[in-house]
């Protein structure tokens, strides 16, 4: 193993070391210049988590030289092999960062013209006599590019920082949003605080009000040119597929075998043993993920093996790269697999950590009586409150409501579509939430119908209520909770219309699970023995009989749910055990069949993530917000979706414009319709700015409800 004098230190304490390239060595990069990249060379990075879990990032200059991307190449895999092959390693090119290393760098990344072949060193922080022009570009993800120090650089569409060393400008261009502005003077604040020590002067400039300290440095003022579309197009998310190949050394050199031709894949397609390609190189992805016993040539042998088969398939070479030890899966690699669970990690006998930046998050056990303080418990079992508000149905019948008897409210019927409403008091406010639910054997008409008589019901409100979309089988545990104690149940098809009754099967299966926060739900599914599922209870109903099922890691609860489900059927019923079922209970269902055994994997909580709504570029983009997110991510101007995996909000800032509104909704759609693990149906809550539940606000850290009181531009121009 080789070690470096450099190595010794790294990974000891939590946080960023960065390492430059100089004549083949390391040369340490000193905290506040971290974030400053020359075009010209090549960097290495070691982000350390608190678990603790290891990230190598090898940054690449668009000019570095071949013999510096080599040298960073080698160091990077030496640096792993020293970490005992535990870290996730990342190839990094100029403008086209990975999402975790921009994360990084929260108020952005400096690129500067130079590098050290060219005998430029990092120019001395407190150099009073800099000049460079900086131009910024980016929404979510900052980068700030050193460009030709003339008028002839700048446009009216984006901001530029003019750096004279004691005195820093920041030029607005005259179609410039908020945003972008707010964004800028972030990374401007952060050139004075880190670069200068907080010895420099900083000024806001409109564009056609340029103070002769500018006209001094750039010459007199041409004609500065229009607004510039972003040329790159970002594409929402990672919404292609990815294909699967295994990687072998049995012939002495590299070969790839095709594993699975399109995602999603199954985790078990993974075997411990062998190392693979995940390819996704349509989006400029490309994974290796190294099986724990593969052999060491292969596992060593990764970046390179990858490298080698983008060039095979031509890509682009600005394809991103990831290598991934097993346990360290990033979010990113997870999203192609269906079924993909996390264990605790355990690497050798004693070391434990637990992946990834965001760590696991917190698990919280849900407890009704603690939901108004407790913010992330709200967010993670998706509860407002518990239930005990005002409820009010009704049906969607021949385009308009129509209001159901509430004898019945917790019944809800396949072929129908039904708006329920409601009330609670959160403080002094009264808060509205209205659900739209969608039967899967409702018509298209009914469907339109419901979605338009949701959007009537919330303007007659004042536009105040919370707007959430429930397909049948996709319910949020806050709309169970309604029902005053009692199971929502959910019959396959039919529908609750007096005259409208289709006559039900003659036999028929309800399935009856818990969710996490304590409410149960019956849900009427095909009666076979395949249906069943040893942790939950099932109550069957056949002409004859009427049994209730007890699978093995059914709870008590979910019996009683089944005793109020008997009660609405009609009829006395038998219990069964599991392993115990009378030969009557399997020819109800049709002969006995083979049916889910494994008892639950606990359901782990994924890192939420954020996205920007935009069209301030003329067509509508949706892009990650970097690193880990913060309420500031919340551009007022843009609708944002936030994904907490179980659900998919939609935050509507308040300047967001017209297209960005209507289309945002069917953009959360296709997210999930397209997503690379195959789930769908998720509730879809639309929230507005100011009125943000406490479901939504418990995956902000320290949410601030005063924070858009004053303007968040105000509040950063006094800053400077």
């Amino acid at each position: 193993m080789v070690s470096h004098k450099e190595f010794e230190t790294a990974g000891k304490a939590p946080g960023l070391q960065i390492w430059r390239i100089e004549n083949m060595d390391l040369k340490p990069v000193p905290k506040n210049l971290q974030g400053n990249f020359y075009t010209g060379d090549a960097y290495l990075l070691l982000y350390t988590t608190t678990a603790p879990s290891y990230y190598i990032h090898m940054w690449l200059g668009n000019e570095c030289s071949q013999d510096e991307s080599g040298a960073a190449a080698i160091f990077a895999t030496q640096l792993d092999d020293f970490m005992g092959g535990a870290p996730v390693q990342f190839r990094e090119v100029q403008n086209n960062e990975s999402l975790t290393f921009l994360g990084y760098f929260k108020s952005g990344i400096k690129y500067k013209q130079g590098g050290i072949a060219s005998g430029f060193h990092h120019v001395l922080t407190n150099d009073v006599d800099v000049k460079r022009l900086l131009h910024i570009k980016g929404r979510r993800a900052i980068r700030a590019t050193e460009v030709e120090m003339s008028w002839a650089s700048f446009n009216k569409g984006d901001c530029f920082i003019i750096d004279l060393g004691k005195d820093i400008y920041q030029w607005c261009g005259s179609d410039c949003n908020r945003f972008e502005r707010l964004r800028a003077s972030q990374l401007a604040i952060d050139i004075r605080d880190n670069e200068r020590n907080g010895r420099a002067k900083l000024q806001m400039v409109e564009e056609g009000a340029e103070p002769v300290a500018l006209t001094d440095a750039l010459g007199p003022k041409s004609n500065i040119a229009p607004a510039t579309p972003d040329d790159e197009e970002v594409e929402t998310s990672n919404r292609k597929k990815g294909s699967l190949y295994m990687i072998s050394d049995v012939s002495g050199s590299m070969k790839t075998s095709v594993v699975a031709q399109t995602s999603p894949f199954k985790q078990e397609m993974l075997s411990p043993d062998e190392c693979y390609i995940l390819d996704n190189g349509i989006d400029k992805n490309v994974f290796v993920w190294k099986g724990p016993n593969a052999n060491t040539a292969e596992r060593k042998a990764a970046m390179k093996t990858a490298e080698q088969f983008i060039k095979d398939k031509n890509y682009s070479s600005k394809t991103q790269i990831q290598v991934l030890p097993a346990g360290g899966e990033t979010t990113l690699f997870k999203q192609f697999f269906s079924d993909w669970k996390d264990k605790d990690q355990t690497t050798g006998p004693t070391k434990v950590y637990t992946i990834g930046r965001i760590a696991h998050v917190e698990q919280i056990p849900f407890d009704a009586s603690t939901l108004h303080g407790n913010k992330a418990m709200a967010a993670q079992h998706n509860m407002v409150d518990d239930g005990c508000g005002k409820v009010q149905i009704w049906r969607v019948e021949g385009g308009d409501r129509v209001p159901v008897d509430p004898s019945t409210y917790g019944q809800f019927y396949g072929g129908d579509c039904y708006l329920i409403l409601y009330s609670y008091r959160q403080g002094s406010r009264e808060q509205h939430i209205i659900y739209t639910w969608q039967g899967l054997k409702s018509t298209q008409d009914e469907v339109a119908a419901s979605a338009f008589l949701t959007v009537k019901l919330d303007d007659s409100m004042g536009g105040a209520p919370v707007q959430v979309r429930v397909t049948q089988g996709h319910e949020p545990p806050h709309l169970m909770s309604l029902f005053k104690g009692k199971p929502m149940i959910i019959h396959s098809g039919g529908t609750s219309r007096k005259d409208g009754h289709t006559t039900p099967g003659s036999t028929r299966l309800f399935h009856i699970r818990e969710s996490s926060s304590r409410t149960s739900r019956a849900v009427e599914v095909d009666p076979s023995a395949s249906n069943l599922n040893t942790n939950d209870v099932f109550v069957l109903k056949s002409p004859d009989s009427l049994f209730v099922w007890k699978g093995i890691g059914a709870s008590d609860e979910e019996m009683v749910a089944a005793k109020y489900v008997v009660s609405v059927l009609g009829g006395r019923s038998t219990d069964v055990a599991e392993g115990k079922e009378p030969a009557g209970f399997w020819s109800a269902l049709g002969g006995k069949k083979g049916y889910q055994t494994s008892s639950n994997l606990q359901n782990m909580v994924k890192p939420p993530r954020l996205f920007g709504c935009s069209n301030k570029t003329g067509r509508l983009m949706v892009e990650e917000v970097p690193g880990d997110f913060t309420q500031s991510d919340l551009a007022t101007d843009d609708v944002m979706l936030l994904d907490t995996w179980d659900q998919i909000f939609l935050w509507i800032g308040k300047e967001a414009n017209e297209v960005e509104k209507t289309e945002s909704p069917k953009i959360a759609k296709d997210y999930v319709d397209s997503d690379p693990s195959g789930r769908h149906g998720l509730p879809i809550t639309t929230i507005k700015q100011g009125a943000e539940p406490p479901t939504f606000t418990g995956w902000f850290q320290a949410w601030d409800p005063h924070m858009w009181d004053n303007d968040p531009l105000e509040c950063i121009r006094a800053r400077f």
